[in-house]
């Protein structure tokens, strides 16, 4: 009997043990990193990636405990902070830059337990997923709106780093204008740096004294929209809406929401079902946000606009699709055709009607 009722207080003892262990995995917050090329206040890429942790957390209340790392550099930092966040018991660790592909992969080797998630590059494992905007869209959007608002046929571009996702951009933007206004060109200046104001300044200023009236840019700052405001010209927000910093200049902006795809991959990891997936969405998904137009813009092409948009939504409107020339006039695209994804996602050339040269 006094045999019986000590087993039974194990087993009582072991019951309640495993149930407070459970309890207690139940009620622990997933660790989430996130690691961020630029300042969160940088009202651009970095900014928006951070609104979108903000929109999971909110979207997953007391079942996520998140922390972000910001202004680190692509290089060994970037692996330094990575192996950090994920030695720190992060579950899940998404890195935002095209830099800290590389570094993800080498850390992910380290730590096979560990799911990533890395944006904009093109490289995955057992743990690493990839994951980007069709951000060409809205470049190719921009396009439409600066074909039809530009009076000098001069349109300006201010680039960060020659990668393909910024060429893309540059090109989709051009490619957009032509659509509407065969006469356009489109003038680049690179700053190397995806946050650097005072280049961003003097870019847009060069291109202003060159003639160009329309800018764009994929560089993180307001500084484009500040110096289009100041000299009279038009811009477009890049990431975030930067109206609050050129009422008058910005157009309209192509914004990133992020939220959604954060919520989804870690509401896939609590519920052990997380897969590297390789994701594209685009404006159709609701990634890609275009807010509204200025007040500038005539109804005419205002209405134009957003039956381009509209038929980007439908599957009807294929930006690189032939005939596509480069620079030189070559064919790269044939009519009828449309550019396969894996050579728009690697595009190292510019369409013709870009000026100037890509820095190697």
């Amino acid at each position: 009997m006094q045999l019986r009722r000590v087993v039974s207080c194990l087993v009582a003892g072991w019951v309640l043990s495993f149930m407070l262990g459970v309890s207690h995995a139940a009620t622990t917050p997933l660790k989430v990193g996130f690691v961020y090329v630029g300042p969160v206040g940088d009202i651009g890429w970095t900014h928006a990636h951070n609104e979108g942790r903000l929109a999971m957390e909110k979207a997953l209340p007391g079942q996520v405990k998140s922390t972000y790392v910001e202004n680190v550099p692509e290089g060994a930092d970037a692996e330094r902070v990575i192996r950090q966040l994920a030695a720190d018991g992060n579950k899940i660790i998404f890195t935002t830059s095209f830099g800290f592909m590389n570094p993800t992969l080498k850390v992910a080797r380290s730590f096979p337990n560990t799911y990533f998630a890395h944006a904009t590059g093109y490289k995955m494992a057992s743990n690493v997923a990839i994951y980007q905007a069709r951000t060409y869209e809205g470049a190719y959007m921009l396009g439409v709106l600066a074909g039809k608002m530009t009076k000098s046929n001069v349109l300006g571009f201010v680039g960060s780093f020659p990668v393909p996702e910024v060429i893309r951009n540059i090109d989709a933007f051009t490619l957009g204008a032509q659509s509407v206004n065969p006469k356009i060109r489109t003038k680049v200046v690179w700053v190397n740096s995806w946050y650097d104001p005072a280049r961003e300044r003097q870019a847009a200023e060069t291109m202003i004294a060159q003639g160009a009236d329309v800018l764009s840019q994929n560089t993180d700052s307001p500084a484009v929209i500040q110096t289009a405001q100041e000299k009279g010209v038009y811009a477009f927000g890049w990431d975030s809406d930067m109206s609050k910093f050129g009422p008058k200049a910005q157009l309209v902006a192509s914004t990133l929401n992020w939220g959604p795809y954060y919520t989804q991959a870690v509401k896939a990891v609590l519920a052990g079902s997380w897969k590297p997936t390789d994701t594209l969405w685009g404006i159709k998904e609701g990634i890609v946000v275009l807010t509204a137009l200025n007040p500038v813009v005539p109804p005419a092409v205002a209405k134009l606009f957003n039956a381009k948009k509209q038929a980007i939504v439908d599957g009807k409107l294929v930006m690189f699709a032939g005939p596509v020339k480069d620079q030189s006039g070559t064919i790269r695209v044939a009519a009828g055709s449309v550019m396969p994804l894996k050579d728009l996602m690697s595009i190292n050339y510019y369409v013709q009607g870009v000026e100037g040269a890509i820095p190697r």
